[in-house]
């Protein structure tokens, strides 16, 4: 049987399979294993709270209904749980048998608890009253009222008994009656306070260190006098987090989101992950929270790797990281002066995290004191915690600008951030749009209308990625600054729909979901099958961070057959089937994972021998296009499409950080050739030539001999 898509959750596991592919890679420095590593536990906590947690609920109210992969729920929960115990255990693996003897031999020693000497227990018993035992409260189980396992939060369980001779009170023996419950207490592992302690260590070449978890669970014993602990367990629960805010709240909508967030905390447990095997404690949980046996994930090893991550800082000459790589400041923008001059000349396209994030900040710096400037209008998601564009906003609103802000509430784990900006933003006299009702704004545009010469001319910034200096730094995003009088008028549009009532008015440049994004898509795809011909194919390439969307996947599948070449670089989630004779033989799919996160999204198409170039906010997914606000804005001018066009090639010239997606819905390393190529290694090299030619230019004297 033919198979015409990939189940999502299972090509979700197969990304975070190549994130843990990383980690597994030898020749990576080993802090950057270890944040790999890392990175797939966190991104479990994120899957299970959502995607599995979506899921188990389908699970219970259409139990026969299968997706379109032709997967029931019952049969993508039990292939989900399959390969992801199959992945922590290569991860575990890893972590205990390869990258902890690695920290080993570089001089970082990770003592367990029955190899404390003598010396250091004593040393980290003194901690532990001292530090730790003052934030601990125990948790009795055999009583009414189960006690409540937050979220997220990493517990130690304990089986206890009472010490021969000593008698204990008769307190809820009555509750205990003739099926009597094990004595289990629970004690939450504080985490406001450090995972990692140093050791004493008469090995001077060597740094010992202690795991918090490990020593709440050693000398947890004193929590419980006139009791023995019998067994010892570290665990942490998953809960349900795919909560939907009443968008009928009106006035009452931040109220609505922060009973969500309140929601979040005490939701349905959908997984549990433990690195005990003691049969008491589990079967015990498992009762109380509902759990079974494929829910429940045993790790063998340390529960949370990204405690360990608290080692980078000691590695002080930075030989188990990459080499560090600078931001550069773009070549073509001035450093000391607003940019609307260089503006009214030229695009510039600003790619991330290569360049430095400064000319956003800068532009919206600029914009708050400029005094010519009338109004600034911008869309938030996630903008990280701390934020100068926040400042600037507020210092515009301040100068008496109109600021006007659409900041996103229902930006999934952000949203009590969010919340909090704004609320400060409104305190200072910035207009605040909470969004609309039923969809979630992810556009990405900034603008910024001045007075110039008796005339107003609009300058306009959109990006892939939010605007967050702090992920700006790790997130590789594209951006463009224009003041091109057709983007500024459909910009401008644009703000007017989603800050009133206008009704929706065309726009000629800017794409907008839902309204005609797909509808794009799909027509340049139809047009590319149209104009193909044997002796001259039809060329789509297109960088993304997931595929989903079944009409568009259909499209590619036609464009295909016709003869058209279908090149796609896909991050996470892929559901296109690629390679399949007489269905999808002219599409390849290929994923980057590396030091860098790969959010761009780039469309590129031939279109007969004029090519057209777009960078958008939005994935080919149903969400992006269907049930959110997204743009999509074209690469107009000729040397920022060139650019553009550079940065969507060396992705598929990569032969190092690439994989290919098999049509089994596997991957595969991508065939090293006879030279290594790593494109975001490429990319780096050449901003940084671009950077020391300019300094080079600027150093340059010419001395002139006087008598």
């Amino acid at each position: 049987m033919e198979i015409r898509y990939f189940n999502r959750e299972l090509s979700w596991l197969e990304f975070n399979a190549r994130v843990l592919f990383q980690g597994l890679r030898k020749e990576l420095p080993l802090m950057e294993r270890l944040q790999f590593l890392s990175i797939v536990t966190s991104n479990f906590d994120e899957f299970f709270q959502v995607r599995v947690a979506s899921v188990k609920r389908a699970l219970y109210q259409e139990p026969d209904r299968p997706d379109v992969s032709g997967l029931t729920p019952q049969l993508q929960l039990t292939s989900i749980s399959a390969r992801t115990h199959q992945i922590i255990r290569e991860q575990q693996n890893c972590l205990m048998n390869d990258v902890i003897p690695e920290l080993t031999k570089n001089g970082f020693v990770y003592v367990t608890p029955e190899n404390y000497t003598v010396q250091q227990s004593a040393y980290i018993n003194k901690l532990f009253k001292s530090d730790i035992y003052p934030l601990l409260t125990p948790l009795r189980t055999d009583t009414e009222a189960f006690p409540h396992i937050k979220n997220l939060a990493i517990y130690a369980a304990f089986l206890l008994r009472p010490i021969d001779g000593i008698k204990l009170e008769k307190e809820g023996e009555a509750l205990r009656g003739k099926d009597e419950l094990p004595r289990i207490a629970f004690v939450e592992i504080p985490d406001g306070i450090q995972h990692i302690y140093w050791l004493p260590s008469e090995n001077k070449s060597e740094r010992q260190f202690a795991l918090l978890g490990d020593i709440v669970t050693t000398f947890g014993t004193s929590l419980f006098p006139g009791l023995e602990v019998d067994k010892v367990m570290l665990f942490k629960v998953v809960r349900d987090a795919d909560f939907a805010v009443d968008e009928d709240a009106g006035n009452n909508f931040i109220h609505a989101m922060e009973d969500v967030l309140i929601q979040r905390k005490s939701s349905f447990p959908v997984a549990m992950m433990c690195n005990g095997t003691s049969p008491e404690i589990l079967k015990f949980l498992k009762e109380k929270l509902e759990l079974n046996d494929e829910d429940v994930y045993l790790v063998d090893g340390i529960l949370d790797p990204g405690s360990l991550m608290g080692l980078r800082s000691s590695d002080e000459n930075g030989k188990m990281s990459f080499d560090k790589w600078e931001h550069f400041y773009p070549f073509d923008l001035p450093e000391d002066e607003p940019y609307w001059d260089t503006l009214k000349l030229h695009d510039k396209i600003l790619h991330v995290p290569y360049e430095s994030y400064d000319p956003v900040v800068k532009m919206i710096s600029d914009a708050a004191d400029d005094d010519n400037v009338l109004a600034i209008k911008m869309t938030l998601y996630r903008t990280g915690g701390d934020s100068p564009i926040i400042k600037a906003l507020e210092t515009a609103a301040a100068r008496g600008k109109q600021v006007v802000v659409l900041v996103e509430l229902k930006a999934r784990f952000d949203e009590e951030r969010n919340i909090a900006w704004a609320n400060e933003l409104e305190q200072a006299g910035v207009t605040v749009i909470y969004g609309l009702v039923n969809l979630k704004v992810h556009a990405k545009i900034l603008m910024v209308v001045r007075r110039e010469s008796d005339t107003i001319r609009r300058y306009v910034h959109l990006a892939t990625g939010n605007y967050n200096p702090k992920t700006a730094k790790l997130y590789s995003d594209i951006s463009l600054f224009t003041a091109n009088p057709g983007i500024a008028n459909d910009a401008t549009n644009f703000f007017n729909l989603v800050t009133g009532y206008s009704t929706l008015q065309k726009m000629t440049y800017l794409g907008m979901a839902p309204v005609n994004i797909k509808s794009r898509i799909l027509s340049m795809i139809q047009r590319e099958i149209e104009r193909s011909t044997p002796e001259t194919p039809g060329l789509i390439i297109a960088k993304m961070n997931s595929l989903t969307h079944e009409e568009v996947i259909n499209a590619l599948y036609k464009a295909s057959q016709a003869g058209v070449r279908v090149m796609l670089n896909i991050r996470g989630i892929c559901m296109l089937v690629p390679g399949v004779p007489g269905m999808s033989e002219n599409i390849t799919v290929t994923s980057i994972v590396g030091r860098y996160l790969e959010h761009a999204r780039i469309f590129y198409f031939e279109n007969g021998g004029n090519p057209e170039l777009y960078c958008s906010s939005a994935d080919w997914m149903s969400r992006n296009l269907d049930r959110r606000i997204e743009l999509m804005f074209p690469i107009l001018e000729k040397e920022a499409f060139k650019e553009v066009k550079m940065i969507l090639d060396t992705y598929f010239e990569d032969n190092t950080n690439s994989q290919r997606l098999l049509p089994n819905g596997s991957w595969e390393p991508v065939e090293k050739g006879e030279k290594e190529f790593q494109a975001q290694e490429e990319l780096y090299k050449i901003y940084k030539k671009r950077a020391e030619k300019i300094a080079k230019k600027e150093q340059t004297e010419f001395i002139v001999r006087r008598k």
